[in-house]
């Protein structure tokens, strides 16, 4: 079985990256509530904070999941630590009132396509009452928010270079993926609605499309499938011509931006989070992940069920200028991202 050895050399370095950032004492002490600990993102915030435990800072993790059994299997280390709580819940049901947190970053999301083909009326749910709880939670106990959007907000643009965060997006209501993009949508309103009704503080981050290490097995994302068939020294399959243009972060510099906005960020303003280090076509993703296995690009049709969940975004490139005007810039090129993701996974 494949497994993330969180221990491997590397992945220790990526989380001393993401420690080194300019401004992150401010964290220290406070308690910070996170959904969808388990997934690719989460799983690596968590180990991040859980190392700058181990450093002093005193961090209060809150930490919400469907399934304490697959929370056991990703963070189960930190069961027993008295700075990391596992709270079971579904994110659409009120987060629990005991609990007052400084920050709340609701994660919770179904973001692979074939969780939006078979799930569509769950993938808006969780995305839309995940984001209305978290609200309500910040409001009641004055906690800030973190939300993390998406470049699928910008929706099916063909023609577009680059993706500033001014850019308002095509609207494509005629399928059953634009679950995700609409309900991700509905809740960048709702983070503005409750800033100009309610006052709360709420930062907003539009995540390019991420990989890493901390990936779930059970992703059915191109790029991760790319990564899982060189892991098992298979030719990597592509189910496209692949001449889809992408930004893509590696996991650890997508961590990285995220605590940077959350520290450093303006209420109320989005923030996309790429590295134009890691813009290429789908089908060279194909080929570097051949290239590290050994192995070669081999072309097969999707079945129904996979192709109702493809984006038909041609380019989608995110600009990173507002983030680099205020200092960040992401640390890993695309090359060495996809072998560190294989390696630390081997």
């Amino acid at each position: 079985m494949i497994r993330l050895n969180k221990q491997h050399p590397l992945y220790q370095e990526d989380l001393n990256n993401i420690l080194s950032l300019p401004g992150i004492d401010e964290l220290k002490g406070q308690t910070i509530l996170v959904t969808g600990v388990t997934g690719l993102i989460g799983v690596c915030l968590i180990d991040a904070l859980m190392a700058y435990n181990q450093q002093g800072a005193n961090i209060n993790i809150y930490a919400v999941g469907r399934s304490k059994e697959k929370a056991s299997a990703r963070l189960g280390e930190y069961f027993g630590n008295e700075l990391f709580h596992f709270v079971e819940q579904d994110v659409r049901n009120p987060l629990p009132e005991e609990i007052k947190p400084d920050w709340i970053l609701p994660l919770a999301s179904n973001t692979h396509p074939l969780a939006y083909s078979q799930y569509p009326i769950e993938t808006i749910e969780i995305n839309v009452k995940g984001t209305e709880n978290a609200m309500e939670k910040a409001l009641v106990c004055g906690a800030k928010v973190l939300y993390p959007s998406t470049v699928e907000v910008y929706g099916n643009a063909r023609g577009e270079d680059v993706f500033t965060e001014d850019y308002t997006g095509l609207l494509n209501l005629s399928t059953a993926r634009s679950c995700y993009t609409e309900s991700k949508r509905v809740s960048e309103a709702l983070c503005q609605s409750y800033i100009a009704e309610k006052g709360v503080e709420v930062k907003i981050v539009r995540l390019s499309r991420v990989f890493g290490p901390t990936m779930l097995m059970s992703d059915t994302k191109a790029s991760s499938q790319f990564i899982i068939k060189a892991l098992e020294g298979e030719d990597i399959v592509l189910k496209s011509k692949g001449e889809q243009f992408f930004s893509y972060t590696y996991v650890a510099d997508a961590v990285s931006a995220m605590l940077y906005v959350m520290i450093h960020g303006e209420k109320g303003v989005a923030y996309n989070i790429a590295n134009e280090k890691c813009n290429v076509h789908l089908k060279d993703f194909a080929a570097e992940c051949a290239l590290v296995a050994g192995k070669r690009v081999v072309f097969d049709l999707p079945s129904e069920t996979e192709r109702r969940g493809f984006s038909v975004a041609m380019n989608a490139i995110l600009s990173t200028e507002r983030l680099k005007s205020m200092g960040f810039e992401g640390h890993y090129a695309f090359n060495d991202a996809v072998k560190r993701t294989i390696d630390i996974l081997k």
